[in-house]
């Protein structure tokens, strides 16, 4: 199976993200702070990963939260999944948020958040004055019912 090379600059103390597994869809991606972070209730914060990238076009890396912090701690991702584009050069940052009802301490070097390499397309709108109807039509938000 053909590898994708990407370039990364690691500017924390962390390694780099890797793969858990060999089906492993996303690569944890580590806090790069300097002390413990505690968040309070409902208390949301940016967080450093010390991470830069290079993606080549036609690729996209998704942010995405961790399914053990949420239910562990009750802490997720705010703008999931978070998009960094092909031409962003900045350092990747996690937007945390606490959920739970007590507050949440955030360590050096924990995981925050996967990254999830994606292939992407862009499009060209061709404006028309209809578009082929469906059997499912405009129905939606609910529209089939409860199963």
């Amino acid at each position: 199976m053909p590898t994708l090379q990407v370039k990364i600059i690691n500017k924390s103390s962390n390694a780099l993200p890797e793969y858990a597994t060999t089906g492993s869809s996303g690569m944890d991606i580590r806090t790069s702070i300097e002390a413990p972070q505690t968040l309070k209730p409902l208390e949301r914060a940016l967080l450093p990963t010390g991470l830069f990238i290079e993606l080549p076009q036609g690729f996209e890396a998704q942010v995405r939260p961790r399914s053990g912090l949420a239910i562990k701690q009750g802490i997720t991702c705010l703008n999931t999944p978070g998009t960094i584009d092909a031409d962003y050069r900045g350092e990747i940052k996690v937007i945390l948020i606490n959920l739970s009802q007590e507050e949440q301490v955030i360590q050096p070097g924990d995981r925050i958040a996967q990254l999830v390499i994606q292939s992407v397309e862009q499009i060209q709108w061709i404006q028309v004055e209809e578009i082929a109807d469906t059997v499912r039509s405009a129905g939606g938000f609910g529209h089939t019912g409860k199963q």
